[in-house]
């Protein structure tokens, strides 16, 4: 068999192997989607906004094996490539997405193999958020397989920001002017800004009692005179 015909029969592998990190990210999301269910039932409220999901194409896997050095193999993308499968967690606040990641963290179904904070140490051009590298298990018929998920964690601003900066990426083809690289990061440090601001009025609203909110509401008072 020749080399091209070699890379051909492991291209047609790899296109099968959607099914089963698909499944993967079908497992974790029940399990992200229980979480959620049970903390609004216990604190009043879901600490996730919205959940996404993606899949690599195979040309982008192919594209990684090569860039890092690794054979070709189904063995070198199930076990080298982290991010074949991809979940985005969005929550409101910085606060909750440690909670889950702590959460995370006790669980004996889900394994965190990785932990990359962009959240306390930002990139360069202001990027922020939370990735951990997990397993997921997956039951077969013959084994159990636990398969690599990428979780992303952001803030509701935090996912505002990157998917802006993926299209000016996109429409500039990455050669990006240094003055708008400049204004994406000042752009990054008010979104931290704006983070930080509704953390805290989280806090002020959540030490207010029930009686003194409704107080507040009926008579149109500023929370400000609420004692």
């Amino acid at each position: 068999m020749s080399k091209t015909d070699m890379i051909m029969k492991q291209y047609e592998q790899v296109k099968q192997l959607p099914t089963l990190y698909q499944l993967a990210l079908e497992e974790l999301e029940t399990k992200i989607k229980v979480i959620q269910a049970e903390w609004k039932i216990r604190n009043g409220y879901p600490p996730i906004e919205h959940i996404k999901t993606r899949l690599k194409e195979p040309n982008s896997i192919f594209s990684k094996l090569q860039r890092k050095g690794f054979p070709l193999t189904l063995d070198s993308i199930v076990d080298k490539i982290y991010d074949v499968a991809g979940m985005r967690i969005v929550c409101a606040f910085v606060k909750d997405i440690y909670l889950i990641l702590e959460h995370l963290k006790t669980r004996e179904d889900i394994r965190i193999v990785e932990i990359k904070d962009y959240i306390k140490n930002p990139k360069s051009n202001g990027y922020q958020s939370l990735h951990v590298i997990v397993q997921v298990p997956l039951v077969l018929f013959e084994d159990t397989r636990w398969i690599y998920v990428e979780i992303q964690l952001r803030t509701l601003a935090m996912d505002f920001w990157a998917s802006l900066e993926h299209i000016i990426y996109y429409k500039f083809e990455q050669q990006v002017p240094a003055h708008v690289t400049e204004e994406l990061t000042e752009a990054a440090r008010a979104v931290d800004q704006l983070d930080r601001k509704m953390l805290e009025l989280r806090k002020e609203i959540l030490s207010y009692n029930h009686e003194d909110w409704a107080n507040t509401i009926q008579k149109g008072l500023p929370w400000e005179n609420v004692q």
